[in-house]
């Protein structure tokens, strides 16, 4: 594979309409905000998202989410003994490991891992059963999605109206209450970016970013959950910004902020995505950049 040798940038917006599209554990499940009121996307949530899509596309992963577990293992441990063998921490050397770990799943020489796993009972003479933790830098880093403006989230009340065990006299039992959240509207802006000097280390390549790129442009498609029904939460203006050389033409950071979105002139609050504007103007005054522009999926510069 042909090794990464420029600095890659991307700016995304997602457009959530009636969903959610990140719950709060902390907060019974609602959408996550700021103090400000502002929604957000966690960078986790996101990265398991770029995951599941390159599962999708037949990558192999290591983290997988259990209910996609695509190798019969149950654990991540399970998982790195099948491919690498019995203890590999401690057997092959922490920079054989590494190199091992980044050659064998994409999410691992994309995002890095920690590999922390207690060894097993009695692998040492003197009967130490504590593993040898190795940490993997990955290139690929990803900010926290965070909304354009205040977001305004709505709950409503649901109920289960069937009996979830079997009642003595054979009655229905009492209805369960429970209650579901969502935004109403709102549109969030995710951005992140490679570093080829880490990805010379792992061994990320220009196929492998390809890769990348397109779970990004795809992100919630085969999302589908009560929570986020199909269609309603999309990737819908995605910018993928190379460089033309290994540290880049201006920082990431500017890159950034290069692209914007802001409601139009006289909305004062937004209920649909024709209520916002777009301007990238900035980002094409940059010279030396090659900028491939997706809209709700399709390449239209």
């Amino acid at each position: 594979m042909t090794a990464l040798q420029k600095k890659i940038d991307f700016v995304g917006f997602i457009t959530v309409e009636r969903a959610n599209p990140n719950g709060d554990p902390l907060s019974g499940n609602q959408p996550r905000t700021d103090y400000d009121n502002y929604g957000e996307i966690s960078d986790v949530c996101l990265k398991r998202k770029i995951r599941n899509r390159l599962q999708d596309m037949g990558e192999t992963i290591f983290v997988q989410s259990s209910d996609r577990a695509d190798d019969g293992c149950d654990s991540l441990k399970t998982r790195c003994e099948k491919v690498l063998g019995k203890d590999p921490q401690k057997k092959m050397g922490r920079k054989d490991f590494e190199q091992a770990a980044c050659k064998a799943w994409l999410d691992v020489r994309a995002f890095g891992q920690l590999f922390a796993f207690k060894a097993g009972k009695g692998s040492d003479d003197e009967g130490n059963t504590d593993g040898v933790s190795i940490g993997v830098r990955g290139p690929v880093s990803i900010h926290t999605a965070v909304s354009v403006d205040p977001i305004n989230a709505s709950s409503m009340q649901i109920t289960k109206s069937v009996n979830g065990e079997p009642t003595k006299d054979g009655k229905k039992s009492s209805d369960t209450m429970g209650m579901k959240h969502r935004v109403d509207f709102g549109v969030y802006k995710m951005q992140g970016s490679i570093n080829v000097q880490l990805a010379e280390k792992t061994g990320l390549s220009e196929e492998d970013a390809e890769h990348i790129k397109n779970a990004l442009v795809t992100l919630f498609e085969n999302d589908v959950s009560s929570a986020r029904p199909e269609g309603s939460v999309e990737m819908t203006e995605f910018y993928w910004i190379v460089h033309p050389n290994k540290s880049g033409k201006v920082s990431s950071a500017k890159i950034h902020r290069s692209v914007k979105a802001k409601k139009k002139d006289g909305v004062s609050r937004a209920r649909e995505l024709a209520d916002y504007e777009f301007d990238d103007s900035e980002l094409n005054s940059v010279d030396g950049l090659k900028i491939e522009h997706y809209r709700e999926g399709e390449l239209v510069s």
